[in-house]
């Protein structure tokens, strides 16, 4: 998910003493709200447009909000209380969320209607930990259509949409997630997911390697039975290839993030529409003429810089790896070093995975007003440990979007914020000796099948091969069409 911020809104300093001409003028504009009543309107209207329909209509009352999910004792219509969500209430809000997202997920509703009568994951039993969205949703209920048991957590503490987790443990789905949760819920929720008695994982769905490393390091009797690891983040699988590269991974797992419907559809086409999403939703910020610098300019960068280009963003890039540069180059972008421009920028977006990419330094130079925000893995990309020193005061200004205050007063806001399933089929199904203790890439003919599943969406029709054209080009009429180094 899209990491933004939030600019206040100045107030006011001097208000007009209204004249009325007539009494009738004078008895319409009683009709609207006093002055306070103007601030309070105002208030709503403005929490209104930052936030779904859904998650708005589902908000508890203060006093509920403040008590930890950890602290309440929850059912759901079954009496199962084998979950923990912020409120189980909210699932009513959350079955609507999820039936929206299924209307744009044609693929996975598909593969849902040819394989349920198959339940090609029968006695699959998933710990599966990735954002919890109404499009992960559809991913989970997916998987146990197709037969798997699932137990869910988030694999970041600010993207979770609490309705939806409430949908999830309404229907039975093991859930340990919420909104806003501290590092150590974070990996309370993770061990719950994983610490269960009477159930073992065989399979791990990952986004992030947060979850496969827990595991490692805590269950390591468990991590050696499981039959698969799918991962879906550039992060994650970096992870994994230092676990292979150093003998110490003794399960196969499947690479999705280079998968090529992963590295298209998810990291540039949504993430190109999630970065004006979360930024309009919570600054309401004008784009055209402000300087922005995209830290990356890989999938998701290039998303990124597609979508504020087009908005009249003024955007500059940095990157390591020089052929990322040249075609950031050929697509019209600047390629600069951070430090060379930070002190310029209206609105900074780091999106690498790596860590302490905006560090302390450049953070003290930027300046007033300047948006930060996170579209990579987690908050690792921005050093936001070192704001918490005792000279910076952080100002909530809502949720997840924090002021943080400078001693000479200056400011900036601060905001952290499916081919999974074919892989996890072809990883619980495959007979033995087929995949080793390694990492693997999502096989091209998969790949190209998650595509297809795609394309009557778009009442896209594809043009078949003749045997001869075939026969001309070496290949199956029936695919893969592109090598496997194809991206």
């Amino acid at each position: 998910m899209p990491s933004a911020a939030f600019t206040a809104v100045p107030t006011l300093k001097s208000v007009k003493k209204i004249q009325f001409a007539n009494t009738e003028d004078k008895q319409e504009f009683s009709k609207y709200p006093t002055k306070a009543g103007r601030r309070s309107l105002s208030r709503s209207i403005s929490q209104s447009s930052t936030d779904s329909y859904s998650s708005a209509a589902s908000y508890t009352d203060s006093s509920d909000d403040e008590t930890s999910p950890r602290d309440k004792a929850q059912v759901n219509t079954n009496g199962s209380s084998d979950f923990c969500v912020k409120n189980i209430k909210q699932a009513e809000f959350g079955r609507r969320e999820i039936e929206i997202a299924e209307q744009d997920m044609s693929a996975l509703i598909s593969l849902r209607k040819r394989a349920q009568g198959e339940k090609p994951l029968s006695g699959a039993k998933i710990v599966g930990c990735t954002h919890i969205t109404a499009q992960t949703a559809v991913l989970i209920e997916t998987l146990v259509a197709l037969g798997a048991q699932c137990r869910w957590t988030a694999c970041n503490i600010y993207s979770t949409q609490n309705e939806v987790a409430a949908a999830l443990a309404e229907i039975g789905v093991s859930v340990f997630a919420w909104k806003g949760e501290s590092e150590d819920d974070f990996w309370w929720c993770i061990d719950r997911c994983v610490n269960t008695e009477g159930w073992q994982a065989n399979m791990i769905l990952d986004d992030g390697g947060d979850l496969t490393h827990w595991v490692y390091k805590k269950y390591p009797s468990v991590f050696k039975k499981v039959r698969g690891i799918v991962e879906e983040s550039v992060t994650g699988v970096h992870r994994l290839y230092q676990l292979s590269k150093a003998g110490k991974l003794c399960v196969p797992a499947m690479n999705v993030n280079d998968s090529v419907t992963k590295q298209k559809f998810d990291n540039l086409y949504c993430c190109r529409e999630s970065i004006l999403d979360g930024l309009k939703r919570t600054t309401d910020i004008m784009f055209g003429g402000k300087q922005v610098v995209v830290c990356g300019y890989g999938e998701v960068g290039k998303g990124c810089c597609t979508a504020l280009k087009a908005l009249g963003a003024i955007v500059c890039i940095t990157e390591i790896d020089p052929i990322c540069a040249l075609q950031a180059c050929m697509d019209g972008f600047r390629v600069v070093k951070l430090s060379e421009v930070i002190r310029q920028m209206d609105v900074v977006i780091t999106c690498t995975g790596n860590k302490n990419v905006v560090t302390r330094e450049q953070l003290d130079r930027m300046k007033n007003g300047c948006i930060v925000c996170n579209m990579g893995h987690s908050n690792t990309e921005i050093d936001v440990a070192s704001l918490r020193s005792p000279e910076l005061t952080w100002e909530r200004v809502r949720s997840q979007v924090d002021h943080i205050i400078w001693p000479d007063g200056k400011r900036f806001p601060l905001s952290l914020h499916h081919p999974a399933a074919l892989a996890l089929i072809e990883l619980f199904n495959a007979p033995e000796g087929r995949y080793k203790q390694d990492v693997y890439l999502l096989p091209k003919k998969m790949d190209e099948y998650v595509a297809s599943l795609h394309l009557p969406n778009f009442d896209a029709h594809l043009t078949e091969l003749s045997d001869e054209q075939a026969k001309y080009m070496g290949l199956n009429k029936n695919g893969p069409f592109k090598p496997n180094y194809y991206r």
